[in-house]
């Protein structure tokens, strides 16, 4: 009844046995009480410490129990007066915090401007991502093209992406084509659908973009060079447009768990269509081999199989075959 108090169990049962009878010694209240020797010293050492015994006028060397409404009113003002320390050290530390997040806002490069925010460096990136995804609540959406993705992204990502999933928030990701090749990317992605997720795959990618919520949205400043960072706006228009464009690339993607259809006899698959309508673009092999999230060496296998399909001596000629076959 009065462990709030600092009162034991056993510590409460002495202190009631004194107040009934503080004659005796240690043995007579022993028996008194029913617990051990040992129980009843280390009862006695405690009431003390609380002040809820004191010397005895009348008996020099033994100990008489202060009454409850002096000895008990004594512990809850010492405990009021715990809490209300307790509570202006809390104010002060509020208070500090408060001034040392003022301060580094106004330090930091990465500081927020009419809705959208430029983030220097992965640390920021990284920092940002995680303070997005704690306040995560309903949805997730990512676009991640390149094909593989670096270790340290995945091990960056995996916690984040598991607190996110046991809250019950849904995760749809479009990850390239190519990134079925990669055996950890790969591996990756069939845990994401395994915690919950939902993961599909497309052979051609826009930029790298995540959305928070359907209300912040990440995006490389520079999707040519990731090292500039990040755009983090909150702006609704632009959010809006970025949705759509999520919804699109996710609507043509096909999901992880189906494989890609292959070529059969003469016809392209997906991603070899394409790649012949990039390099008929005009782009270089290792600019088509960027878009699609492949290497250079893949680039050429596949345009080399393509031409040897087509029957055609040149580049040239297996573009104009591939158009007169309704291919481009």
């Amino acid at each position: 009844m009065l462990q709030s108090l600092g009162l034991g169990p056993d510590v409460e049962v002495v202190y009631r046995g004194m107040l009934a009878d503080p004659s005796g010694g240690v043995a007579e209240l022993c028996m008194r009480i029913g617990l051990t020797e040992s129980q009843v010293r280390d009862g006695l050492d405690r009431l003390v410490d609380l002040d809820l015994l004191r010397p005895s006028r009348e008996s020099p060397g033994s100990l008489r129990a202060v009454s409850p409404d002096v000895g008990l009113e004594l512990l809850l003002r010492r405990q009021e007066e715990e809490v209300a320390r307790r509570q202006e050290e809390l104010a002060r530390s509020k208070a500090a915090a408060a001034r040392v997040v003022s301060e580094f806002a106004e330090l930091r490069p990465n500081t927020e401007v009419d809705g959208a925010e430029r983030l220097v460096g992965m640390d920021a990136i990284q920092g940002r991502l995680e303070e997005l995804a704690h306040g995560l609540t309903q949805e997730f959406k990512a676009i991640l093209p390149g094909g593989a993705l670096s270790g340290a992204s995945l091990e960056a990502s995996r916690p984040l992406d598991r607190r996110a999933l046991d809250r019950g928030v849904e995760m749809r990701s479009v990850y390239q084509d190519s990134a079925r090749n990669d055996p950890a990317t790969l591996a990756y992605a069939r845990w994401l659908t395994e915690e919950g997720g939902l993961v599909r795959t497309s052979p051609l990618l826009p930029p790298r973009l995540l959305i928070f919520d359907r209300t912040v949205a990440l995006v490389p400043i520079d999707p040519k060079n990731s090292r500039l960072g990040a755009l983090c706006t909150s702006a609704p228009g632009i959010v809006a447009s970025l949705l759509t464009l999520f919804e699109q690339t996710w609507n043509f993607a096909v999901p992880l768990g189906a494989d890609r259809p292959r070529a059969t006899g003469s016809k392209p698959n997906a991603g070899e269509l394409e790649l012949l309508r990039l390099l008929a673009s005009g782009m270089t092999d290792e600019a088509a081999g960027k878009r699609l999230g492949v290497s250079l060496r893949t680039v050429r296998r596949q345009m080399s199989a393509l031409m040897e399909r087509l029957n055609a001596s040149s580049r040239f000629e297996a573009g104009l075959k591939a158009a007169q076959q309704s291919w481009l």
